[in-house]
């Protein structure tokens, strides 16, 4: 059993889920296998030669140059000890060293997997347990805070929802839109009212009826990153004061068919605030999925979730082993023919 596999263990997806994932990441795959195909030809010498093909591949897949330049570095550091390889061989090489990007070291310097999910947010530390949702307009917050509640919903969690980005009218609407739809409750207030008093009003009425989750949108202004700092920061103040700790759960959303583009933004972000949690969108329609590697690799924030649909369920727990196996198959397949 290789290295990934024991410390990743196998995918507890389900077999819709599975397929979702496949179906979503399609594009993607077709993208990074048509670019691998011509390296992986026949008995090939792990040498520099090999290397530069590969590193132009992975960049061209939307990998990333640094975090190709890491797959690169750690390939080469292997080819010390290993000279000829089946190209079977080096393409499960390849996937072991792509799954290395999703490990974390703990305190005793061991290796493991990076926390996702709804397991990694630890809800039964705290109740209600708050998640803040910051991201800039148009990467689907507002629709990746109404698919969150469904997946609380789902696991027998009671749901409230905070529309604290009054800077739209419409991000209000939406947001009322989907509470309606998964049938959630909802505090708001008109546009242009003060945000943290709708995240402080939310949490009172959090406590009061015993929920077990809030959800707070924000909103996705970066023309003036100080301002949204002093706004997110006051916003983080006005919740400790009601529930101490809060916001438990700091999630950006990006939009991953933007591709090396979604790491910029994230990092304008991270100067507004703290992140603990990614969730990357829109996966399925595009063919540069390789960036969930270079946003994990370059950001090192756990990927909570991804979403591969329009469907409710199609915002999954990020699971690293299923990603790469969606991605790169077990056993190198040869791209589909273009249409």
């Amino acid at each position: 059993m290789s290295f990934f596999k024991r410390l990743f263990g196998g995918s507890e997806k389900s077999s819709s889920e599975k397929k979702a994932l496949e179906t979503g990441l399609q594009p993607t795959k077709q993208n990074v296998l048509t670019q691998l195909a011509r390296v992986f030809t026949g008995r090939r010498k792990l040498d520099d030669a090999l290397l530069d093909e590969l590193e132009e591949a992975l960049i061209t897949a939307d990998v990333g140059v640094e975090t190709t330049m890491r797959i690169i570095d750690r390939l080469r550091k292997r080819a010390r000890w290993e000279a000829y390889l089946e190209n079977e061989e080096l393409y499960s090489m390849l996937r072991e060293v792509m799954m290395d990007l999703f490990t974390d070291l703990d305190a005793q310097g061991q290796a493991h997997a990076a926390p996702a999910g709804l397991e990694g947010l630890e809800l039964d530390k705290q109740r209600p347990f708050v998640v803040m949702v910051v991201g800039v307009n148009g990467v689907g917050k507002t629709t990746t805070i109404g698919k969150l509640a469904h997946r609380f919903q789902s696991q027998g969690h009671s749901v409230l929802l905070a529309a604290a980005d009054t800077f739209r009218a419409a991000a209000i609407d939406q947001l009322r839109i989907w509470a309606e739809r998964v049938q959630v409750p909802i505090i708001s207030h008109n546009m242009g009212s003060d945000p943290a008093s709708v995240a402080f009003d939310a949490l009172q009425a959090a406590v009061a009826r015993g929920s077990d989750v809030v959800i707070v949108d924000t909103a996705g202004r970066l023309h003036n990153k100080r301002g949204l700092m002093e706004e997110l920061s006051k916003i983080k103040r006005v919740m400790d004061k009601v529930v101490p700790g809060a916001p438990h759960e700091v999630l950006l959303v990006l939009d991953g068919s933007t591709g090396q583009n979604a790491i910029e933004q994230a990092r304008q972000f991270l100067e507004a605030t703290e992140v603990s949690g990614l969730v990357i969108t829109k996966l399925d329609g595009t063919a540069k999925g390789g960036v969930v590697l270079a946003i994990r690799n370059q950001l090192q924030i756990p990927v909570r979730f991804i979403g591969v649909g329009e469907k409710l369920a199609d915002l999954q727990d990020f699971d690293a082993k299923a990603f790469i196996d969606s991605l790169l198959p077990e056993k190198m397949e040869a791209p589909r023919p273009q249409a």
